[in-house]
């Protein structure tokens, strides 16, 4: 077997045998993933949201356990990696209101029937009686044959798109992945793609099943403090206005637009469908508070005895969502699970291959993440600014939300068919008598929806794995009602 072969192989039976820890009451080192998961998910803790004390406590307490695994600091003699970050809070009172001639206006709440927010760091941004354009999915997809806005000028109008992908709608296995989500049917495309357009405004109407959650999840995620990254331009080149309006709010724009919202939905998944100007404007002001402030990654290395120069890297966020500004009573979000379970598999992987005889021929690199819940902040900007060459990165392995269930015959691998680690895992997988299967639901994106997802853009081979469905012991059905 090939150095290679060998570093990756280790690497993947290290993070299958945490997978079984969670739940296998014989397994080495339980109690030690067990501790530092209760202590992650206390209350004392807070929630670990970035820029507060929760993670101050976060990573300090990381960093002390890689200290104590017998990690070195990861960058440059430290063991953090500052993030600049932007906190914009959008005034709840916004309205949006929807205006055809001769017509009565349509006025959207802020919460119960729109969330708009501007990602430009900026005091105040607004939409003035822009243009509205149903762009179908909102696609440019050569590779597919698709092109939503063929032809049109989006400048100083807004895009009102549909979530997700023509495949998953139709279930056509010929039609982009299927039923399997495409990066192009996520939500974050649809804005990036709406800039590139050079739209003033883009709106995602919400469907609960083509978007894997309900209104509720929109109205908890994107309204409050919102994080993001501090660029340079201050988000100059993202639209003026992003957002989602409810179904029943889209109902309403395209009747009062004359047009059948359910019969664009379908004209909108063939091949050569137009834009349809729908008439119609909207008017929107966005008045914004801003906070700059940094929140840091955490590094630990465990330097290659033989190519320390090449690196595997273990990622897993450590952030979660904080205290509720909305609930009374216990306003904790404690994130037992997501994610307080991949940084205790990091920490006790990174006390196993500290004491590992042989020691690991290539260098392992124990990378947590931050802001992966703003979107997958902290991962993105270790990817553009890696303290490791990513050149020199043979293999990322990302730990996300590991799944209590227990034991189980199969590992589910996220974007099956995305990844050469793929081979690797089938052989270490083998060694416990495991297979690989494709995710059970892959219409829902988790594959473009973790922070492996930053390095495999730019070509890392990376992987992002789950315990299976197959609970050993269990009925067939026990996993999918437990998730």
């Amino acid at each position: 077997m090939t150095s290679k072969h060998s570093t990756r192989g280790a690497a993947l039976l290290a993070t299958l045998t945490v997978f079984t820890a969670l739940a296998a009451p014989t397994a080495p080192d339980e109690a030690v993933f067990r501790k530092h998961l209760a202590t992650l998910a206390s209350d004392e803790f807070e929630g670990r949201k970035p820029a507060t004390r929760g993670e101050e406590k976060t990573v300090k307490y990381i960093s002390e356990q890689f200290a104590a695994a017998g990690l070195k600091p990861g960058n440059a003699g430290e063991w953090f990696q500052q993030v600049p970050l932007v906190e914009i809070t959008a005034d709840p009172d916004t309205r949006m209101t929807f205006e055809r001639a001769g017509k009565p206006a349509i006025s959207l709440a802020y919460g119960d029937d729109t969330v708009v927010w501007t990602k430009r760091v900026v005091p105040q941004s607004a939409l003035a009686a822009s243009e509205l354009v149903f762009v179908g999915y909102g696609i440019v997809a050569p590779e597919f044959g698709w092109n939503d806005y063929a032809g049109l000028d989006m400048r100083g109008k807004t895009a009102v798109i549909l979530i997700n992908d023509p495949g998953f709608v139709t279930q056509d296995p010929k039609l982009f992945n299927g039923r399997a989500m495409t990066y192009h049917g996520r939500w974050t495309y649809k804005y990036e793609e709406a800039a590139r357009q050079g739209a003033a405004g883009a709106l995602i109407i919400h469907d609960t099943e083509p978007a894997a959650y309900g209104w509720d999840v929109v109205v908890t995620s994107w309204t409050g403090p919102q994080l993001d990254k501090d660029s340079a331009d201050g988000n100059a080149s993202r639209v003026a206005i992003e957002g989602w309006i409810t179904g029943a709010s889209a109902e309403k724009l395209f009747a009062l637009a004359g047009q059948d919202l359910a019969a664009l939905k379908k004209a909108a998944t063939q091949r050569g469908f137009k834009p349809i100007a729908l008439e119609t404007r909207a008017s929107v002001e966005v008045k914004n508070a801003i906070r700059r402030s940094n929140s840091a990654n955490v590094i630990g290395i465990l330097p290659g005895a033989k190519r320390p120069d090449e690196y595997v890297l273990y990622v897993a966020h450590w952030d979660h969502l904080g205290r509720s500004v909305a609930f009374t009573g216990d306003t904790i979000f404690n994130g037992a699970v997501d994610n307080a379970t991949g940084i205790a598999a990091m920490l006790t992987m990174a006390k196993q291959f500290a004491s590992a005889q042989p020691a690991p021929e290539r260098s392992i690199v124990f990378l947590a993440v931050t802001a992966e819940e703003a979107g997958l902040l902290g991962s993105a900007y270790y990817a553009d600014n890696p303290i490791y060459p990513l050149k020199n990165t043979v293999a990322v392995m990302n730990m996300d939300a590991l799944p209590p269930g227990g034991p189980t015959r199969e590992v589910s691998v996220m974007g099956y068919g995305s990844s050469e680690l793929e081979d690797y895992l089938k052989a270490a997988a083998a060694k416990q008598d495991r297979i690989i299967k494709a995710e059970p639901t892959p219409e829902k994106g988790f594959y473009y929806r973790s922070d492996h997802f930053n390095f495999a853009k730019q070509g890392v081979p990376s992987f992002y794995a789950d315990a299976g469905t197959e609970v050993i012991g269990k009925p067939a059905d026990f996993a999918m009602k437990q998730r």
